[in-house]
């Protein structure tokens, strides 16, 4: 039987209902593709965890290979969609944390550091720190108004993608190279405490996201990264370290590019005033 309240809050919802008040409306699929990407990303880089503490290495790497991929992905296609949001880039941030500062600091604990004590599992929890901070630093730095316009083009310190990357390297190259040289821990910790150094260092590195190719350049680009895709599936364990050794190679370049623009920016600053203060020419007499 209902009370008088029931029939009350019926009709108060029913009055709703008349004045057109709208519904609170779903998440659109377009919305939530960016969001699934970056769940995947996380269940790769947590099931390469669980393959290290097996000792599958190699699966472990591919596991935060293809964590790299989908978090690639996930922004761009979030641009695309115009599904972009606040929850998605907080969602990123711990998944980019998990795959990339977590997970390689675990498989380099699991294969070699774990045999140097106290002092293997310090530095590598020195790595996920590192990740963290920048991290934090790098999602602060969003929307930032103040920076130069050549700037843009560049990331401060190295990325945790890359860096994950570069601090598995030891192990990619003892997979065709063998251990007896890369599986050393003096090796492995040092590599570690360089790229984590790296990653919240001042550093400028090229972020490749406003890349342009000329249109002439496009199918040489197009077949060039379908011979790197062949050589990644068919010779992994050399493919791979090369990429991430040309990476880092290729950071006194980005630093050599990023002063070169501020110095050109300086002289265009500076000269600006210059001529500003110069007399405008009088103009020409109407006689």
């Amino acid at each position: 039987m209902q009370t008088d309240a029931d029939r009350e809050g019926g009709g108060w919802s029913r009055r709703k209902k008349r004045r057109g008040i709208p519904r609170l409306k779903g998440l659109s699929l377009n919305h939530m593709i960016p969001n699934m990407l970056t769940l995947l990303a996380l269940c790769a880089g947590l099931t390469s965890i669980r393959f290290g503490l097996q000792e599958k290495w190699e699966h472990a790497v591919i596991a935060i290979v293809l964590a790299g991929i989908l978090d690639g992905l996930d922004g761009r296609v979030a641009r695309l969609l115009k599904g972009t949001s606040k929850f998605g880039a907080e969602l990123d941030s711990l998944s980019d944390f998990v795959c990339f500062g977590v997970a390689p600091a675990i498989l380099m604990y699991q294969w070699t550091l774990k045999d140097a004590g106290s002092l293997g599992w310090a530095l590598a929890l020195l790595f996920p720190v590192c990740s963290a901070l920048r991290l934090a630093r790098f999602n602060t730095m969003i929307g930032q108004a103040d920076l130069p316009p050549y700037a843009y083009n560049f990331f401060t310190g190295v990325p945790a993608p890359a860096a994950a990357g570069m601090a598995l390297l030891p192990l990619m190259l003892s997979f065709e190279l063998g251990n007896a040289f890369f599986g050393s821990r003096v090796l492995v910790g040092a590599v570690l405490v360089l790229v984590a150094f790296l990653m919240v260092s001042r550093l400028p590195t090229f972020s490749f996201k406003g890349v342009r190719i000329p249109h002439p350049y496009v199918l040489p680009a197009l077949l060039g990264l379908a011979l790197v895709a062949a050589f990644s599936i068919t010779a992994p364990w050399v493919t791979l370290p090369a990429i991430g050794l040309s990476y880092a190679a290729s950071i006194p370049f980005a630093l050599k590019s990023y002063r070169d623009l501020e110095r050109k920016a300086q002289e265009i600053q500076d000269s600006q005033p210059l001529a500003d203060s110069a007399p405008s020419p009088k103009a020409p007499s109407a006689s």
